[in-house]
């Protein structure tokens, strides 16, 4: 054994000291984060904020609630009108505004923190940094992007330069301007509460008056410009609107999560509905959830902070109805785009045959298949499309059940119903190819492609269009394929 004095010993003790002090700091650490952790609510915390029983809970969550309704209404203009970015380039604008105002009040002698006239203040600044952005637009080169990094940039870079200026005045108190940063939806008083629920409601009554204006500048601005309407004063209303939201947005969630309330709630409608007036609906319903369960899982999470629990509770709304929206889901497209992939094989596959059999009847030597026994060999098919021998076989199963082919020895016959489908087929894509080749100027070698491509989403009232456009072809007769090029006078064919 060493003795204690020996090197060796030393170094060992030394080691041990050096594990032993980088351990302490991370079992303080470990002690600290077991104070911090989150605790799941009681049930009798569960009914207490469900059935809003607490004072501070009922403000804050009527206040986000409201404020939500009016971000989605808003910003669902906001967004079709190609301005997403403005609103966070507008959120970081007011922070000079705020502390401005605040430095402004406290030299004067006034209290600093007067929240009517901090959030003038940052409306100020959110008109400047509108109008700075439509400056750069207008007289300079750069492109749209370019001018909101730069205002943005600037404005929030200034804030944070008068911030500094703030906290370090001699009078006045700035304790609690940051929250304008980062929100402060749990302190949320009734006045900041009642301030908020009214100008969200004149924001959304404002934004419902003027509905039918506000639908023609988002989708044509031009052609409302021609017919005479003030489209620069319906611009600026609208701007209003959003600043007006984003100022009072600033209490619940801070000037770097309200971009999230203008844009999410309605990007996420977008996916359930073609319609204007229903997303318009759908938007302000999603801003109002996205507050009220935000606000909601705050209070029984005393560690979440009410801003961002907001904003995740919009962002997963917005990955549902990104998966799950009836009109745009990511569902509903896979779905439409296998159906018509199917419709597509389908259709020509029934085309195929149905030619195959044609040339029997107009030339049997060039025929595929034997005329006396007029049945389709899965061979054959597959050298005329370059289908799968698996996705072929599917195909001609479906038609089977379907009773338009029958099986016999692993070749396919038509049915009487099966040629009725096939002539409809093609009939619609030689009304096609004669229409590209005599009025789209196609040249008739080159037209199969085309109508190959459009004749499985001719409807009807498009076909009777077609006849009435093409003389002749109104005949019950199948018209002849016009791509076929027909040899000149003394060519051989």
């Amino acid at each position: 054994m060493k003795r204690p004095g020996s090197r060796p010993y030393k170094a060992a003790v030394c080691a041990v000291g050096l594990l032993v002090s980088l351990m302490a700091p991370g079992a303080a650490m470990a002690a600290s984060l077991g104070e911090h952790a989150l605790a799941w609510p009681s049930g009798e915390e569960l009914l207490r904020v469900l059935l809003l029983q607490d004072y501070n809970t009922r403000v804050v969550i009527v206040g986000t609630t409201l404020l939500g309704l009016a971000a989605g209404l808003v910003g669902t203009f906001l967004l079709l009108r190609k301005r997403a970015l403005l609103s966070d380039t507008l959120s970081h604008a007011s922070l000079p505004g705020i502390a401005l105002t605040f430095i402004v009040l406290t030299a004067m002698g006034g209290e600093g923190k007067n929240l009517l006239a901090l959030v003038g203040g940052a409306a100020l600044f959110c008109i400047l940094g509108t109008g700075a952005v439509i400056v750069i637009q207008r007289y300079s080169r750069l492109k749209d992007d370019a001018a909101l990094g730069i205002v943005l940039s600037v404005f929030f870079g200034l804030g944070i330069a008068l911030m500094g200026i703030a906290t370090r005045m001699g009078s006045g108190n700035a304790a609690g301007l940051s929250s304008f940063i980062y929100g402060k939806t749990a302190s949320m008083l009734f006045s900041d509460a009642l301030l908020i629920a009214v100008v969200a409601l004149l924001a959304a009554v404002c934004g419902l008056l003027f509905f039918k204006e506000f639908s023609l500048l988002c989708f044509d601005a031009d052609y409302a410009a021609s017919q005479g309407w003030p489209v620069t004063r319906l611009d600026f209303l609208m701007m209003t609107l959003v600043v007006v939201v984003t100022v009072i947005g600033l209490q619940a969630v801070g000037l770097i999560l309200v971009v999230a309330l203008l844009i999410i709630p309605p990007a996420a409608a977008r996916f359930w509905t073609y319609s204007l007036k229903h997303m318009l609906w759908i938007s302000s319903l999603f801003g109002a959830v996205s507050g009220l369960f935000g606000a909601g899982i705050s209070a029984l999470m005393a560690n979440l902070p009410a801003g961002a629990v907001i904003v995740l509770t919009a962002s997963l709304l917005f990955v549902f109805s990104l998966v799950g929206g009836t009109a745009r889901g990511l569902a509903r497209q896979g779905f439409e785009r296998l159906r018509l992939s199917r419709r597509i094989r389908h259709e020509n596959l029934l085309r195929e045959i149905y030619e195959m059999l044609e040339v029997c009847g107009q030339d049997p030597a060039r025929a595929e298949l034997d005329c006396d026994l007029p049945q389709v060999d899965v061979s054959a098919l597959l050298k005329r499309r370059s289908w799968s021998p698996g996705a072929l076989r599917r195909t001609l199963k479906r038609a089977e059940r379907n009773g338009l082919l029958s099986q016999a020895d692993d070749r396919w016959e038509m049915t009487a119903r099966g040629l009725d489908e096939a002539g409809r087929i093609v009939r619609k894509h030689r009304l096609w190819e004669t229409y590209l080749i005599e009025h789209a100027d196609v040249a008739p070698g080159h037209v199969d492609w085309g109508a190959d491509a459009i004749e499985h989403v001719l409807d009807a009232a498009l076909v009777a269009e077609l006849e009435k456009l093409l003389p002749g072809s109104a005949q019950p007769e199948m018209p002849a394929s016009p791509h076929r090029i027909v040899p000149l006078e003394g060519e051989a064919a």
